[in-house]
């Protein structure tokens, strides 16, 4: 990393930074609020790739981008307002939250490919190395962590 003071550039003798690069973004639920989460989590990956030398995969892209669409998109569907999605990452992994105001926790049901829908959590299931739902004050948060590869 590199200071500068005065127009004199003063190396730090730091590599990466220290604090994860943490972004978020309100959705009121109108109708694009989906492609523009997409977006901004694609944006983010970016800033993760200059500022933390991220070698994020284009699996690991499109997984990252799958799991904010489903996340985003049961927010959505099942909240009665706004939601808030939370992305957090270092050069190894991101943490996709999304807080909403419903408080009524997801559920993964069976596998059961016959089943039309409801399929959103599994998905982000088989995706994330870990998942965290909690209730907070104005609802609920769910939080899923992908690690980075390089392939």
């Amino acid at each position: 990393m590199i200071d500068h003071l005065d127009g004199a550039v003063i190396p730090t003798g730091f590599d990466v930074p220290v604090e994860p690069l943490r972004r978020a973004a309100h959705f009121t639920g109108e109708p694009g609020c989906i492609a523009e989460a997409r977006a901004f989590a694609s944006l983010f990956l970016e800033q993760l790739r200059t500022e933390w030398c991220a070698t994020i995969g284009e699996r690991t892209d499109g997984a990252a981008l799958l799991v904010v669409s489903e996340l985003v998109t049961n927010a959505d569907r099942h909240s009665n307002g706004p939601y808030i999605l939370e992305l957090e990452g270092t050069d190894e992994a991101i943490t996709v939250a999304v807080y909403d105001s419903s408080g009524t926790l997801p559920r993964i049901y069976p596998r059961d490919p016959e089943r039309i829908g409801c399929h959103g959590l599994e998905i982000v299931q088989v995706l994330a190395r870990d998942i965290h739902v909690e209730r907070v004050p104005v609802g609920k948060c769910v939080r899923a962590v992908l690690s980075f590869d390089a392939g």
